[in-house]
């Protein structure tokens, strides 16, 4: 039994006529009508009832094309996968991406990838960096993006696009009134992430904090934190990308004199075999945010 006999009585069964099945199949009507009955001799039973009008399947034939019809399309998939396998810009790609990147990248870079990489199928998946780097160690990511580097030799990483930080304050902030704000005048009221977000450590570092300071917020979202700061409650970094979202919430960004910030890289397996599709995601991002920098360090974006 092969493949090409399946495809034949699944055509029969469909058609219910050898002639048009056999046109279907694009071979001739003695040639079909032969690969039937090999077919039933194969299986020891008769799959379809012939008179000379009409080929009905019979009750066995009717329990066996399920089986038949998952075979086919089995080996299809079979088949399909191969093909993106030579080609490593078509399939399905997983990308991983940190809750502080996500909501604000996405929406700037699906359009250029789909334009550049029609044939790519892009499935994003958000999550902390230490859950993105065990999905990616684990084969459930293709590659990740990231905001600082990876460790281990079977993970490799590319830089794609340095993104500022920006002082994020309440309109009636003493330190509103400042044109650039040092990152050490933060730390008085300053509000962070929750453990686990790269941003919480990276807004610490900047503003020259082992720790946040006791007792205050730490917030589960990059939104909520922005939320606390536009009612008031305190003062924080954020990534050049968040500036829109941060605008709009009331809130006042400002430059900083040290101009902190952190690096976004593409992050995959060292032995990926589909390395040119990781490096032509991350090509179509980093000129996507090309001269970007220039302008959020500068409070322009």
């Amino acid at each position: 039994m092969n493949l090409r006999d399946l495809r034949y009585l699944l055509a029969v069964a469909e058609h219910e006529h050898f002639g048009r099945a056999a046109r279907a199949c694009g071979i001739s009507q003695p040639t079909l009508s032969v690969q039937i009955r090999k077919l039933e001799e194969l299986m020891g039973v008769a799959l379809f009832e012939r008179t000379s009008k009409t080929v009905a399947p019979t009750f066995a034939c009717q329990q066996l094309l399920g089986h038949a019809r998952a075979a086919v399309m089995a080996t299809e998939a079979i088949l399909a996968t191969a093909r993106n396998l030579r080609d490593p810009l078509a399939g399905r790609f997983r990308l991983g991406i940190i809750p502080t990147l996500a909501p604000y990248l996405l929406p700037l870079v699906f359009a250029p990838l789909r334009e550049a990489l029609p044939a790519l199928e892009l499935e994003p998946w958000e999550d902390q960096t230490s859950a993105l780097l065990g999905r990616l160690r684990a084969h459930e990511l293709d590659a990740a993006l990231l905001a600082t580097e990876v460790d281990g030799p079977d993970l490799v990483s590319q830089p794609l696009f340095a993104e500022p930080f920006l002082a994020a304050l309440p309109p009636d902030h003493p330190l509103a009134a400042c044109a650039v704000v040092a990152e050490r005048d933060l730390t008085r009221d300053m509000l962070v992430l929750a453990d686990g977000h790269c941003l919480r450590e990276q807004t610490m570092e900047a503003c020259g904090q082992s720790e946040a300071p006791g007792g205050t917020l730490r917030a589960a979202s990059l939104p909520t934190l922005l939320n606390m700061v536009a009612a008031g409650y305190g003062t924080t970094l954020i990534p050049g990308l968040a500036a829109g979202a941060a605008l709009d919430a009331g809130i006042v960004l400002r430059p900083l004199s040290a101009r902190a910030g952190r690096t976004v890289r593409i992050a995959w397996r060292a032995h990926f075999p589909r390395r040119p599709a990781v490096e032509a995601v991350g090509e179509v991002i980093a000129n996507r945010l090309r001269g970007f920098a220039e302008g959020a360090a500068a409070g322009t974006v």
